[in-house]
């Protein structure tokens, strides 16, 4: 409600925080209560703790990669994170808001909440917060089951390991950022096939198209996509060739912010 619709209720208007806190419950009641949500979360954390166990077994029973390829300890710990960890978390997001266009339930959710970019914040918040703790969650139990197996061969990275904390913190800092910008996709595509569709691209084709570019331009632009920029900071060795990891946080944020800037701008200029 509006403050003069407040008034002529002959109620007190709230205060900023309080409508901020009743819009993120709002939000948070309608993210939890989708049963959907937790069978694709918990299905997608089985098949990628299963992927990683089997990525860590080849590579326990391969002969030693060296310290800083591809294949690392450390690295090798994501390497099926980050597909099946990633996509079904953001396609998740994108749902958030296309299909509350695609049911007619925004018209609601606006009504309830006319500060349309609130809404936008509230969501983007609520769906961050959430995938962020699933991604840490995750991202643990990846980099400790890895290295358990890996520990095997006398392989494994301890925790306490030069930029190991770091790497997994990021891991799971990807999947919150990856989720923020579905969220801005969603508001600002509003299709649910098309902002999949575009949600996918920016997560990943960007990077196969980059790479596909002769050299040096698939250095020079692929650093900028999100791929390449996790990669920096989820290996203990990163490539020289790419941004430093904090250049390449730096591109992490850059991406949801820029997805969240153009719904900010559209959501208030469009008809629900």
């Amino acid at each position: 409600m509006t403050a003069p619709q407040f008034a002529a209720a002959g109620r007190a208007v709230p205060s900023r925080l309080a409508r901020a806190r009743d819009v993120l419950a709002f939000e948070w009641t309608k993210l939890r209560s989708v049963r959907s949500n937790y069978w694709t979360l918990l299905i997608a954390a089985v098949v990628t703790l299963g992927v990683t166990a089997i990525v860590a077994q080849s590579i326990a029973s391969a002969p030693a990669p060296p310290p800083g390829g591809p294949m690392n300890p450390l690295t090798s710990s994501f390497l099926g994170y980050g597909e099946y960890a990633v996509l079904p978390v953001t396609v998740l997001s994108v749902l958030t808001f296309t299909s509350e266009y695609a049911s007619g339930l925004i018209r609601t959710t606006f009504t309830a909440v006319p500060q349309r970019r609130a809404v936008l914040a509230a969501k983007a918040a609520v769906t961050g917060a959430a995938a962020l703790t699933a991604g840490e969650l995750l991202a643990f139990a990846c980099f400790l089951f890895t290295q358990a197996i890996l520990s095997r061969r006398h392989r494994g990275l301890a925790l306490s390991h030069p930029g190991a904390l770091r790497a997994v913190l990021a891991a799971g800092l990807v999947l919150a950022a990856c989720a923020i910008a579905g969220v801005g996709i969603g508001a600002v595509i509003r299709h649910t096939a098309g902002a999949i569709a575009a949600a996918v691209t920016v997560i990943y084709l960007l990077a196969v198209l980059c790479l596909a570019l002769p050299s040096p331009w698939n250095v020079r632009l692929g650093r900028f996509t999100l791929p390449f920029a996790a990669y920096q900071l989820v290996t203990v060795h990163p490539q020289p060739s790419l941004l430093p990891p904090s250049l390449s946080l730096l591109v992490l944020i850059g991406w949801p912010a820029a997805a969240q800037l153009a719904a900010a701008l559209l959501i208030t200029r469009r008809d629900a």
